[in-house]
This record gives structure tokens, sequence and C-alpha cells, in this order.
């Protein structure tokens, strides 16, 4: 895990903002060429996948620096604040492209897009690319433990949604039905404040010290070992590729040092074996 694990996720980065920004390009031309307000605001929201990848490589090379001095714990969490970039600009174009719509349906900008053939091929292609992506995302992401590879294979699915959406406006379109494109603006800017608030959840929990093991699994995966009376005051904090625990153990009282010393090490390769994201434990040895 290491330095190759943030080699593989910077080159997935690379080939994802190639895509997101060809997806972008291609349905914000032909968007703007056919007036579909629906299509160029999903192309602005392909783009932002894109800014969200430039963003992730510059947290990744952030994150992947060694521990120093001045960062005893590493710099990984530098992944969960790119991560957290990505919902504050997602914020930002659901407020620019929901503004846009509801001015157009208010004063009744209503233009009547241009729904043909070239408009259904060109979301079709670019479905299919976001699908691919997504998942690949997801499945390495998972793979890695990556925040951010999970955070922006979610920003990606959202597309998924949002373009099925633009497909449906233009069949409304077909049917002379022009305001169902406006609206599909509005709901697809919801959509995206949505899944930013999100990635913002996530991310917060992980700069918040949230737990990540549920005390009781910790407890349970000690259960066998004998010489453990009792533990209490567990804690867990971090992302889910570098857990932080510390946890308190009742022994018999006339336990030896050497031998509570040999008894914290075992409980702390236990919970690194039963836990694989754990890298650090701090066993503090009490008499019962």
């Amino acid at each position: 895990m290491g330095s190759n694990k943030y080699i593989q996720i910077r080159n997935i980065l690379i080939w994802t903002l190639a895509l997101n920004w060809g997806v972008a390009l291609a349905k914000i031309v032909y968007g703007l060429m056919t007036q579909s307000l629906a299509m160029s605001a999903d192309g602005f929201h392909s783009l932002s996948d894109g800014s969200s990848n430039i963003i992730g490589l510059i947290g990744i090379a952030a994150a992947s620096r060694p521990r120093d001095a001045g960062h005893p714990y590493g710099h990984r969490k530098y992944e969960t604040l790119a991560s957290m970039a990505i919902a504050v600009a997602l914020f930002f174009i659901a407020f620019k492209l929901i503004t846009t719509s509801i001015h157009k349906l208010v004063h009744q900008e209503l233009i009547n897009p241009e729904a043909n053939l070239g408009s259904f091929v060109v979301m079709g292609i670019t479905l299919a690319v976001n699908i691919g992506v997504m998942k690949y995302e997801l499945r390495k992401g998972r793979e890695l433990n990556s925040d951010f590879l999970v955070a922006d294979a979610m920003h990606t699915g959202s597309d998924i949604f949002a373009s099925s959406m633009v497909i449906g406006s233009l069949i409304s379109v077909r049917l002379g039905l022009p305001i169902i494109d406006v609206i599909a603006g509005i709901i697809i800017s919801l959509l995206i404040a949505y899944i930013g608030v999100g990635i913002l959840k996530h991310s917060s929990r992980v700069l918040t010290d949230y737990a990540v093991i549920e005390v009781q699994h910790i407890c349970d995966a000690l259960s066998d070992m004998h010489e453990v009376v009792g533990c209490h005051r567990i804690r867990t904090r971090g992302r889910q590729d570098d857990i932080h625990a510390d946890l308190h153990i009742t022994v018999d009282k006339d336990m030896t040092v050497a031998k509570a010393h040999d008894l914290s090490t075992a409980i702390e390769k236990r919970i690194r074996e039963r836990f694989p994201g754990v890298t650090d434990v701090i066993v503090h040895i009490e008499p019962a």
C-alpha cells in the first residue's frame, strides 16, 4: 500500500480525466448547438467530474508524502480533503445551474431545443462511458481503500442518472413539451447538490474522528484471550486504510510487567489481523 497505491490512483485519475472531459465537451457543444438546457447542464456537470480529477491528482500527490516531524501520522488525510473539495465544486455548479433554470422558468424564457437523432446518439454514448467509468472507479476505490476514488465514483454515478433524465427531456421535446427541458435542468441541479452532501458527510466523518470500528467488534476479537479480564475505553478513528485504535485492558493484578508487555503485543497483532485497515494500536494495561 504506500507509494504503489497512490501511483495506481494517479493513473486511474488521469484516464478518467481524459474520458470525463471528452464526455463534457460532447454534451456542452451539442447542447448549445441544439439549445438544450438539460444537455448543457449535464455537460457542465460532467465538466466538474474532470475538475474533480485534477483536485484528486493534487490531493493524491500530497497524501503520498511520507511521515515527517510535522506530520507523525502521515499525510493521508489530504486525500479526504480533496474529496471535500469535490463537494464544494458540486455545490457551486448546482447553484449556478439551478438559478439559470429557475430564471428561465419564471420569466418564461423557454426555448424549443432541437431533439434529433444526433442528440440521442451523443447522450447514449456518454451514458455508456459514464457507466464504465463509475464501475471502474468504484471497484478500484474499494480495492485500494481510496476515499477519493469512491467519492469520485459517486460523483460520476450522478452523471448516469442525470444523463438518463436528459434523454427523457429530449423525448418530451419531441412530444412538444419544451418546459420539461427546463424542469429537468432544475432536477439535475438538485441531484448534483445531493451528491455533494453525501461526499461531504463521508469526508467530514474522517476529519472529525468518527468511530470507524464498533466497540463490540473489538471486544469480540479479544474474547478468546484468557489473560484479558476486560476491555473498555475503546476508541477508533481515521480512514478505512489508516485506522488508529486505542483501548484499555484489565488483567490479573499479579501479572508481571514482562507478561503484560507480551500480552499487549499479542493484542496489537490480533487487532491488526482482524481489522486490516488498522495501522496503529495503543494498549493501556490496568490491574483488575
